[in-house]
């Protein structure tokens, strides 16, 4: 897929990831960028970079995203590509609490199952559409520190998947974003961000450069840190081996034996 002269729907567009995406799709001359987030001032604030229109949505609730997809479709033309892009971080571990694990699973997971739900009918008749779902290389490789994250970018990987390979013949496309550490405000000082960070931190505005490229060349997987393909042989060439590596970074990581 071209930008070019498509509409394009990004959530998660406040900041980050998501900012920069809308700003790069408007660059390459997109017909019109949608900028969707929680925080609807920052929605709106990147919107008004790019002359976009930008809106106020919770992607964990299904309604919301049948909204912003009918907002779209009415008020600026038919969804070319849509880039399910808001994620969260949380649920840490074992003993988080079971509201972080379902928030998880709701924002990274639900939220490219609603968008589906309420486009891909519409994309076959008439005759395709695209979706980007930004998982993570937690997704292909799993999270140190951040068990809900990893469990729910797994699921992410799972569902584009099934998504693609259930509906490529009726014109339905499918990319999913897995990057390592990118500089963005969920990036913190905790162990799971020093295991993301081991290959170094990538700024956002570079992300995109991948992006482009992906969604030109139609691949499935889109990874802005080629080294996430190593790592993934390895871990299917030996998975016992891989499980112990990773068990021993997390102890460097986390000061423990």
């Amino acid at each position: 897929m071209k930008v070019e002269n498509q509409i394009i729907v990004v959530t998660g567009a406040a900041s980050g990831i998501g900012r920069a995406l809308v700003r790069r799709f408007a660059a390459e001359g997109a017909r019109a960028v949608v900028s969707v987030d929680l925080n609807g001032e920052g929605a709106e604030a990147t919107a008004a970079e790019v002359g976009g229109l930008g809106l106020k949505a919770d992607v964990s609730v299904e309604s919301d995203i049948g909204e912003i997809i009918e907002t779209t479709e009415s008020r600026v033309g038919p969804i070319d590509l849509f880039c399910s892009n808001a994620g969260i971080g949380m649920g840490m571990d074992l003993d988080s609490p079971n509201e972080e694990w379902q928030m998880s699973w709701d924002v990274n997971v639900m939220s490219h199952v609603y968008a589906a739900r309420h486009l891909v009918p519409r994309m076959i008749s008439r005759g395709g559409g695209y979706f980007m779902n930004t998982s993570s290389a937690a997704g292909l490789l799993n999270q140190i520190g951040g068990a809900a994250y990893g469990v729910s970018k797994h699921a992410a990987v799972g569902f584009g998947e099934w998504l693609a390979l259930t509906h490529q013949h009726q014109g339905i496309r499918v990319s999913m974003l897995c990057p390592q550490a990118v500089r963005t405000p969920m990036v913190g000082d905790s162990v799971a961000s020093a295991a993301a960070a081991g290959d170094g931190l990538m700024e956002p505005e570079r992300l995109t450069d991948f992006v482009i490229e992906g969604l030109a060349e139609e691949r499935f997987l889109i990874l802005p840190h080629p080294e996430v393909l190593d790592y993934m042989r390895r871990k299917t060439a030996d998975y016992d081996r891989w499980v112990g590596g990773m068990n021993r970074l997390q102890q460097r990581l986390s000061g423990v034996s």
